[in-house]
């Protein structure tokens, strides 16, 4: 587009400088309005104030009511050349305007509502809340009944009763098994405020990407009204005989290629709401206008940034807490290898008659208590996977930290870059092309220069402050990410920290242990 825009504006700028010239001998021929171009009479030509001949009361048309004005200047014997009519430009965010302009903090109300993978988090977080409590609690008591002897004759049915037995868990192994779930729970708790940090991060970089997006979209349709004008001037060239068909059909080709532009700038806006909504949770929600403030972004501490991440950071303290975690489980398996202890006792009727007395001997208790000695298995397989896994998991914390260095680094001088190029096109870029274009119109008013030459520096002014607004939601995007410790995605789902299995100490385990 900037090959096609140059040589557009290089063939306006020609025919305008002749106009120019020509102005040092004669007066100009008043300039007709499109699609009424009529042969100026010397009487008109005296008749047109000179006041007419500046920008200001050239005659404007709005983007979709400008047709083709080539046709009148093309030559008759290639009519298969001619230009159609002007097809107007869609407006596609029409129906948007009609409703509220909505802010940030409103997609992250819903998102806080409505994102699903807050919800997952947090049922992770109730689930190992439940596992610490099952993985603590005693064994079940057992009840029985007890038969010896049971035949007729002298013993009558010999000696039957009714027993209770309880396995004893010694060496604190329900305690030590409780603090494994404790530690994954706490690591689920950390897990829930590194994905509301996640989703947070996620519904900033869509909003402020569809901000800019929003931003561009009025730039593209300012600049189609600056296409549409040179449409309109070049026509105007063409009545005073400054201009003819290939200066028409190249700014009128110009102007074609801005309404694609301003088009896709709005199909851009759309597909950016429509992600920030779904990452909302309310994917149906009708595409609206933002409101929000781009020029002023969140400030870093370069210096500090790094030191910052690699202390506060959830994805790494969850990482220590899972560590934290392993360590818990080589202490419980190391506990394992205590035996425990199990109780058995009960009463029972003996029927047997006594020799001595002749009547049933009646009513006796009985008790039994036994242990495993700890001979073949101590549990020392398990000890070694454990110690094994904090191995892997201390690893794994050097790991992610390295990991969020590395992915931090670039994020961090893309920030101090986009910052700088923000703060030169804000304060220098800017305002500099600003001046050159209104020197430039003013010449032109004054008759000392062409209205090429306006148009060449009102491009450039657009040029610049596109490039802006395309730096500042560069800025955005990379102080998002860093601010949020690199969290920004938003739908990705919560990661279980350690086992989140339903058969942690069944009530039909006689250990009270893992089966």
């Amino acid at each position: 587009m900037k090959t096609l825009a140059k040589v557009t504006l290089v063939a306006l700028l020609l025919a305008g400088s002749d106009f120019a010239q020509s102005n040092e001998q004669t007066r100009p021929p008043a300039m007709q309005t499109p699609g009424r171009a009529e042969p100026n009479t010397g009487a008109q030509e005296q008749a047109m104030p000179e006041h007419q001949h500046s920008m200001e009361h050239m005659e404007m048309r709005t983007p979709g009511s400008i047709a083709s004005h080539a046709a009148a200047v093309q030559e008759p014997e290639n009519p298969t050349q001619r230009t159609e009519s002007n097809i107007p430009v869609p407006n596609l965010l029409e129906s948007a305007k009609k409703a509220p302009a909505m802010r940030l903090a409103d997609f992250e109300a819903l998102a806080t509502k409505n994102n699903p993978t807050l919800k997952q988090a947090e049922s992770l977080v109730r689930g190992s809340a439940a596992l610490a409590r099952q993985a603590g609690l005693w064994p079940n008591l057992s009840a029985g009944y007890q038969g010896e002897q049971i035949r007729g004759g002298s013993f009558r049915g010999g000696e039957q009763g009714a027993f209770l037995q309880q396995n004893i868990v010694l060496g604190g192994k329900l305690q030590r098994r409780r603090s494994v779930y404790e530690q994954q729970h706490r690591a689920d708790e950390i897990g829930v405020e590194e994905q509301k940090m996640d989703v947070q991060g996620a519904v900033q970089m869509y909003f402020y990407s569809a901000l800019t997006q929003l931003r561009r979209v009025a730039m593209e349709r300012e600049l189609l009204g600056v296409a549409m004008d040179a449409a309109t001037t070049s026509q105007q060239l063409v009545n005073v005989g400054q201009a003819d068909a290939p200066d028409v059909l190249q700014v009128e080709a110009e102007a074609e290629q801005v309404k694609l532009e301003f088009v896709q700038a709005q199909r851009e806006y759309i597909q950016a709401f429509e992600q920030l909504a779904a990452v909302a949770g309310a994917p149906d929600m009708p595409v609206t206008l933002l409101e929000g403030d781009l020029e002023t972004p969140p400030v870093i501490n370069a210096e500090k940034y790094l030191h910052d991440l690699t202390v506060n950071s959830p994805t790494l303290r969850r990482a220590e807490q899972n560590a934290a975690q392993a360590e818990a489980a080589l202490a419980r398996d190391k506990r394992e290898a205590v035996p425990d202890l199990l109780l058995r006792g009960g009463l029972q009727q003996n029927l047997e008659l006594n020799e001595f007395t002749g009547k049933p001997v009646g009513l006796q208790g009985f008790a039994t208590a036994s242990i495993q000695i700890p001979i073949f298995n101590r549990n020392q397989g398990n000890v070694e996977a454990s110690q094994a896994n904090l191995e892997n998991a201390k690893r794994e914390v050097e790991r992610v930290r390295l990991q969020l260095l590395r992915t931090a680094q670039p994020l961090l001088q893309q920030y101090l870059t986009s910052k700088l190029d923000a703060e030169r096109y804000s304060q220098q870029i800017i305002p500099r092309a600003q001046r050159a274009y209104e020197l430039y119109l003013q010449k032109y008013r004054n008759m000392a220069a062409a209205y090429p030459m306006v148009l060449v520096s009102q491009r450039t002014l657009f040029q610049m402050k596109d490039a802006y607004i395309r730096t500042l939601g560069q800025l955005w995007m990379a102080s998002i990410r860093l601010q949020n410790y690199l969290l920004a995605d938003g739908l990705s789902a919560p990661t279980p920290n350690g086992s989140m299995s339903t058969q942690v100490n069944l009530p039909t385990s006689n250990t009270g242990g893992t089966d």
